[in-house]
C-alpha cells in the first residue's frame, strides 16, 4: 500500500496540484491497484499498472487510447447523451504520455471516475441479457477499428494450441510429482484436444477472423446506472485481437455456472441455460449484424472451449506445483480443475440445447 502523500504526488503528475486532494483505496482488483481520487470538484480513478503482467505499458495504453477514442467517436456520431459516462476517459500526464513512471519503476494512469455507477458480481437472466447487449455493442463498435490490429497485451492468451503445449510440457516434466494422482483427468483432456484446437485451424484456413475482443467478459466488467441500464464496458487492459467465440464463451464460463469456479461440491456445478439464453439474446441483438455464419455457428462451442481451456490451465498449474495462480491450499488448483471439468461435461450434455438457443436468437436478430 502506498502512503497518501506519495499517491497525491503521482496524481499531480496528471492534474494541477490541489491541497484538498484525497486518495483512498478502491475495490480489490486481482491485477492492478486502484484508488479513488477527489481533487476539488473532480473525481478520478488512479491505477498502478501491473508491470509483471503487462510488460509493454506503451502498447497497452496505446491500445486503450485507440479503443476508447473510436468508441467515443461512434457515440458522438450517434448523438448519444452523457458520453463521458459511456466510455472510459484517460488523462495524459503533463509530459503527454498516458501513464507516469515513478522513481521506483511503477507505472500509473489516471482516468475520470464514472459517477453514479455500480457493478455486479452475480447475475440473473435479465442482467445477462443486458450484459450481452453491452459486450455485443462493444465488439460491434470496434469491428471497423482502423489501422493495424491491436497489440497482444498477453500473447497467446486464448490460443488453445499454445495452452495444450504448456500442458503437455507440464505432464512430461511432472515437476510436483502429482501426475499419478490425475492420470484419468489428463486422458480426458487429451481426448478433447483435437476438437478444441479447431478455431486455430479455421483461422489458418481463412474461415474464422480475429476481431477486437475484450478478453475478460465478466459481468463485473460492466458498469450499470441506478436503473440497471448499461453505462459502459470497463477493464480494457486485455482488449486485443481474438475470436468472438472466446469472448462469448468466457462470459458463459464465469456467468452461467450454477456453482463456484472452485466449488468442492460438484453437484452444485452445471450450465445455467436461462443465463445462457439471456446473454445470447442480448449479444446477438447487437452483434449479429457483423458476424459471419462460421462465427455464429461456433458461439456455443466457445462456451465449451473457454471452460476446457481453464480446466487445462488449472491442471497445468497443479502439475507445475502452483506457480501461476494464487492458491489457498495445496489442492486448490485440483479443486478448480475438477469444478471446471464438471462445468465442461454439463455443457457437453446440454450442447444441443445451447446450439438451438443460439440459432433461435440469430434468426430473430
Amino acid at each position: 500500500m502506498q502512503n497518501s502523500d506519495k499517491l497525491k504526488e503521482i496524481v499531480f503528475q496528471f492534474v494541477e496540484k490541489n491541497d484538498a486532494t484525497e486518495v483512498k483505496p478502491l475495490g480489490a482488483g486481482h491485477i492492478n491497484d486502484s484508488y479513488k481520487v477527489k481533487s476539488g470538484d473532480n473525481e478520478y480513478v488512479l491505477q498502478r499498472i501491473n508491470h509483471d503482467v503487462f510488460k509493454n505499458v506503451d502498447h497497452l495504453q496505446s491500445n486503450i487510447q485507440r479503443v476508447t477514442s473510436h468508441i467515443r467517436g461512434k457515440l458522438n456520431e450517434n448523438k448519444v447523451s452523457e458520453v463521458d459516462r459511456k466510455v472510459l476517459s484517460f488523462i495524459p500526464a503533463h509530459d503527454g504520455k498516458l501513464y507516469h513512471k515513478d522513481e521506483e519503476g511503477s507505472y500509473w494512469r489516471l482516468m475520470h471516475f464514472v459517477s453514479d455507477s455500480k457493478s455486479y458480481d452475480t447475475i440473473n437472466p435479465e442482467l445477462a441479457y443486458r450484459a450481452g447487449l453491452a459486450f455485443g455493442e462493444f465488439q460491434k463498435m470496434l469491428a471497423d477499428l482502423p489501422g493495424d490490429p491491436l497489440f497482444e497485451t498477453i500473447p497467446n492468451f486464448h490460443n488453445m494450441e499454445f495452452r495444450l503445449e504448456e500442458f503437455k510440457e507440464a505432464v512430461k516434466n511432472d515437476k510436483a510429482g502429482r501426475l499419478s494422482k490425475v492420470s484419468d483427468l489428463v486422458k480426458e483432456i487429451e481426448a478433447r484436444g483435437e476438437e478444441m484446437t479447431e478455431p486455430e485451424r479455421l483461422h489458418r484456413e481463412g474461415k474464422l477472423p480475429k476481431r477486437t475482443n475484450h478478453c475478460d467478459t465478466k459481468v463485473n466488467n460492466i458498469l450499470f446506472d441506478s436503473n440497471d441500464q448499461v453505462l459502459c464496458v470497463v477493464d480494457l487492459d486485455t482488449v486485443m485481437p481474438g475470436y468472438v467465440l472466446s469472448d462469448f464463451g468466457d462470459f458463459m464460463r464465469t456467468g452461467a455456472n450454477t456453482g463456484e469456479e472452485d466449488d468442492t461440491n460438484l453437484d452444485n456445478v452445471s450450465i445455467d441455460l436461462d443465463i445462457f439464453e439471456g446473454y445470447t439474446k442480448g449479444y446477438l441483438e447487437n452483434a449479429a449484424s457483423f458476424l459471419t455464419k462460421v462465427e455464429i455457428d461456433n458461439l456455443a462451442f466457445g462456451a465449451k472451449l473457454l471452460t476446457y481451456m481453464q480446466t487445462v490451465r488449472f491442471l497445468t498449474d497443479y502439475l507445475n506445483g502452483d506457480t501461476y495462480y494464487k492458491t489457498k491450499h495445496k489442492e486448490h488448483n485440483l479443486e478448480r480443475t475438477l469444478a471446471q471439468f464438471k462445468l465442461l461435461t454439463s455443457m457437453e450434455d446440454n450442447f444441443d440445447k445451447m446450439q438451438q438457443i443460439v440459432s433461435k436468437a440469430a434468426a430473430k436478430s
